[in-house]
């Protein structure tokens, strides 16, 4: 060990760098080096996607696993997913890497191709394209001879995001229809408030009047409206959040929905300081202690996706107790107030958000959401499935 700590004090090089397969596995285990991971609970996962199942009965279930499945890693969460009815996703790369994996289901990719070039992949990997606008309605023009791509029309129902107008939807429907190189078609929109108090029924009356008159699949439902709103489940159902764990509503627990959280962001206390009244914590010395206190400082920063804007306060569990953060969060570390638990030292384990804390109030507290955080969640964050 002291060689090795000898070799990272002068920095790697070939002339005296022995062999790192001459050191124990242990030192080059890298949750030897630094105690934070992302614990990815695999049950979680198929408990929420039960939930799914549970409150759209008749729906077939596109599992959302864009943004390597939210922060909780592709080929995890595809193997934890397995009783899905598909994927989908954004990425090709990941697509690609989902066909090589063995993954024979469905797959989406619900912003659609960006590139003609990509036509043969997506033909070969027998992906389900989007349709959006009509460059991307143009594009099948080049798909390769014989090539026969499902496709999902997005209609632009009011998100104003992706999607074709009313009026363009209906004829970018037909042309579909038509064209050599699609297979079967689905019509597809997205909600912009299934989450609060105005709903759906706005969007789903534009949506219907698209719909109206064909046999074709229809797919609308996200998260919250899986949830909220039966009436729109017809085919397929997209949940993306609540797979993961947490809810879509502001008023709703993920509790209380039945979600078990799928990642546990934890770490350890590396450091304990005893301050006095009128001593600062951190950069600014954003935080003033008024009394006597006891802080602990954990191996967790924003370079690892804590957020930095978190306020002092934020919640944060140390060895099972609630606790909260203060002053200003670092790149690797922040610190937690340790008063009233004489028995948290060096070592003792923090839960940042997950198993005991929710990431939904973790996020509320820190203003913003949970997708957010988990998507957050840094490379050098070892991710291990529990």
């Amino acid at each position: 060990m002291a060689a090795f700590k000898r070799i990272l004090s002068r920095g790697f090089h070939p002339r005296w760098c022995p062999p790192l397969l001459h050191y124990p596995a242990s030192i080059l285990n890298p949750l030897a080096m630094r105690p934070i991971k992302a614990l990815i609970s695999s049950a979680a996962l198929r408990h929420n996607l039960g939930v799914v199942r549970r409150c759209a009965p008749h729906s077939q279930v596109f599992g959302v696993v864009k943004a390597n499945a939210y922060g909780h890693g592709l080929a995890l969460a595809a193997r934890a997913l397995e009783a899905a009815d598909g994927l989908a996703l954004l990425e090709i790369d990941a697509a690609v890497r989902l066909r090589a994996s063995g993954y024979a289901r469905r797959i989406a990719l619900l912003e659609g191709l960006f590139d003609p070039t990509e036509l043969p992949v997506a033909a070969q990997c027998d992906l389900t394209i989007a349709v959006h606008n009509a460059e991307q309605l143009k594009m099948l023009d080049a798909a390769p001879a014989g090539a026969r791509l499902d496709v999902m029309l997005k209609v632009n129902t009011g998100m104003n995001r992706l999607g074709f107008a009313p009026a363009a939807a209906l004829k970018a429907r037909d042309s579909l229809l038509a064209h050599r190189a699609v297979g079967q078609l689905t019509l597809m929109t997205h909600f912009a408030t299934a989450d609060d108090a105005r709903g759906v029924a706005w969007q789903m009356e534009v949506f219907d009047s698209i719909a109206a008159g064909q046999r074709l699949a229809r797919s609308v439902a996200n998260s919250a409206a899986v949830l909220r709103f039966p009436q729109t489940h017809a085919d397929w159902v997209r949940p993306g959040i609540m797979l993961y764990g947490c809810t879509p509503f502001a008023d709703i627990s993920a509790a209380e929905l039945g979600l078990m959280p799928a990642m546990t962001l934890a770490s350890e206390i590396i450091a304990v300081q005893d301050l006095r009244p009128g001593a600062r914590i951190g950069y600014a010395g954003a935080f003033e202690a008024t009394q006597p206190l006891r802080a602990g400082v954990v191996a967790c920063g924003y370079a690892d996706g804590y957020p930095r804007h978190a306020p002092t306060g934020t919640p944060v569990l140390v060895g099972g107790i609630r606790t909260r953060t203060l002053g200003r969060v670092s790149m690797d570390l922040l610190t937690v107030d340790l008063t009233g638990m004489p028995g948290a030292r060096v070592g003792t384990p923090v839960v940042l958000w997950g198993d005991g804390l929710s990431a939904d109030e973790v996020a509320l507290a820190a203003g913003t959401v949970s997708y957010e955080l988990m998507c957050a969640v840094a490379p050098r964050v070892p991710v291990i499935e529990v």
